[in-house]
């Protein structure tokens, strides 16, 4: 996010949410929103398919179909532009591009998004209004952007409507991502993606290769690695052989898992590290038995790069270890492999080549001395009280609430002209409904953990797919019935629950329940650039199940 939570809930004039259930997902979040609301009358638009909880204290509900998103973006700008909302102060001294922006949204009138996304035109020329009206406004988005085939465009073209109407760089601005999981924006930070080091420093770039490798003692070979799908899909190809899971359960909560199921069989050797059973474990030569959150010390850092104190609660059960201490004692294995096989090894004398970290700390001070974002984090400031979001660049700095104040990282920012793209997969006459996937707000992501909480169970026992009342009628289908949803990758059997959240010809399902999870159907396509799925969008049939 580039601004804090606490920010937008107390300056924001408008908050826009596009492609967030922010209320079932984020759910404190979504309390500030409300508030910020009721108690001072910030406007609220949120544009979603469905009629999702947040929608219902919304000043404009925007139900535009799944994967039109950047024609909606582009309807909201050519609007601003014609009506002359733009900030031409900020675009002149912050800003490069904006010539070809207004070439490309030009095309994009009221008539012709209204006709791409099935939105009316009124709706598309209030939103505009509202947000050139109310200054500075915030911009909230989560997966709903960004899993489609255009998810990069989908990112850029939000960016640059904060951009046009000067609201970044400016409390209760910019452009806020709602991360999907805890302390997902911390693995990231700490270099867990296949194109960074730590920090975001491009593994490309030769510079920081001959950084990364002067500190751990191996050569950096300058190649972006692999994403998970890429990974299961390398596997069929021969280019992965084995495969290291760690905390992950790709049998819920990767596309296409009939795919993913063929592709762990046919793995050579694969190691799973969780805490607990899952249904990918079944594919596992070695399960090794990890600590929990609550059983370590350490750091998260949350979707507002904000570093918080983990501290231990309870000790670990069992066997059960550190996650980091395991790939320690795994790494230094190998490493007297290769030694005694004569292959390179680490150069002892590198800073960080003997794995000897004791304790968290002696992990932050390497991420002090390689990660810039992180230069000034130390345990004694986290634990003195300071709040700190990176970057935080030296010891005395205080940290960054709200990013590129005065400029951008890069310089001026950079409009990037998007069209409108098609959906990978679209209904048509042998799959003539629209599947859209999502969570809810009592079970998380692949539900390892909340299926095993009884009260959460009790309140949500088994998987749901939301079916508009028109198309259930149409279907033969009532509210508790058992249907078949069915794609060209796989099928999944589940009781109906028939409601208004979803228009007709649009469909609803989670992931969160194995038996039933939506992913059996959903279309591994890719991003070109950020290799994310297509979760959001694809092609379903649906049936009544005989009694």
């Amino acid at each position: 996010m580039t601004n804090s939570i606490r920010d937008i809930a107390e300056n924001s004039k408008v908050i826009f949410i596009i492609g967030s259930n922010t209320t079932e997902q984020h759910p404190v979040i979504g309390v500030k929103i409300r508030r910020a609301k009721r108690m001072r009358g910030a406007k609220l638009i949120v544009a979603d398919p469905r009629r999702i909880d947040i929608a219902r204290y919304a000043d404009l509900h925007i139900r535009h179909k799944p994967g039109t998103d950047i024609a909606l973006l582009n309807g909201i700008m050519h609007i601003l532009l014609r009506d002359g909302w733009q900030d031409d102060a900020f675009i002149a001294s912050r800003t490069e591009g904006i010539d070809a922006l207004k070439e490309t949204v030009a095309k994009y009138t009221p008539e012709r998004a209204s006709e791409i996304t099935g939105v009316p035109v009124e709706q598309i020329e209030l939103a505009a209004k509202m947000l050139g009206e109310n200054r500075p406004g915030s911009l909230l988005y989560a997966m709903g952007i960004t899993q489609h085939i255009v998810g990069v465009q989908n990112v850029v073209s939000c960016a640059n409507l904060q951009m046009l109407l000067g609201n970044m760089g400016v409390p209760g601005g910019g452009v806020n991502p709602l991360r999907g999981q805890n302390n997902v924006q911390g693995a990231c930070d700490m270099g867990g993606l296949p194109n960074y080091y730590p920090g975001y420093q491009h593994v490309t770039d030769a510079t920081n290769c001959e950084k990364f490798e002067k500190a751990w003692g191996v050569p950096g070979t300058g190649k972006v690695g692999l994403t998970v799908t890429e990974m299961l899909k390398g596997v069929e190809s021969g280019q992965v052989r084995c495969l290291y899971v760690i905390g992950e359960n790709p049998m819920t909560s990767d596309p296409d898992l009939n795919h993913v199921k063929h592709a762990l069989r046919q793995t050579e050797f694969m190691v799973l590290q969780e805490i607990f059973p899952s249904e990918t474990a079944q594919y596992a030569d070695v399960v090794l038995p990890a600590a929990s959150w609550a059983e370590k010390e350490g750091t998260f850092t949350n979707t507002e790069r904000r570093i918080q104190r983990v501290r231990k609660a309870v000790p670990a059960p069992g066997e059960a270890m550190l996650d980091s201490r395991i790939v320690i004692e795994l790494a230094k294995r190998m490493i007297a492999l290769a030694a005694a096989a004569g292959a390179p090894v680490p150069d002892p004398d590198a800073p960080w080549a003997d794995w000897e970290y004791q304790r968290p700390q002696d992990v932050m001070a390497e991420a002090n001395a390689l990660t810039p974002i992180y230069a000034g984090v130390t345990y004694e400031r986290l634990d003195a009280g300071a709040q700190l979001q990176w970057p935080v660049r030296g010891k005395d700095h205080p940290g960054t609430p709200v990013l590129h104040v005065g400029q951008f990282s890069r310089g001026l920012g950079r409009f990037i002209a998007a069209e409108h793209v098609e959906p990978a997969e679209l209904p048509d006459d042998d799959y003539p409904l629209m599947l859209t996937t999502g969570r809810v707000i009592y079970h998380w992501h692949g539900a390892e953990m909340t299926r095993r909480a009884s009260g959460l169970n009790t309140v949500y026992p088994e998987a749901l797919i939301e079916v508009s009342p028109k198309d259930a009628q149409r279907a033969g289908v009532r509210d508790g019935d058992l249907i078949r949803l069915e794609s060209r990758r796989g099928e999944i059997v589940a009781k109906a629950q028939v409601t208004t959240r979803v228009g007709a010809g649009l469909v609803f399902a989670t992931f969160h329940f194995p038996e039933s999870a939506v992913n059996f159907l959903t279309n591994p396509v890719l991003d070109p650039t950020a290799k994310i799925p297509e979760f959001k969008v694809c092609a379903v049939k649906m049936s009544k199940e005989p009694a």
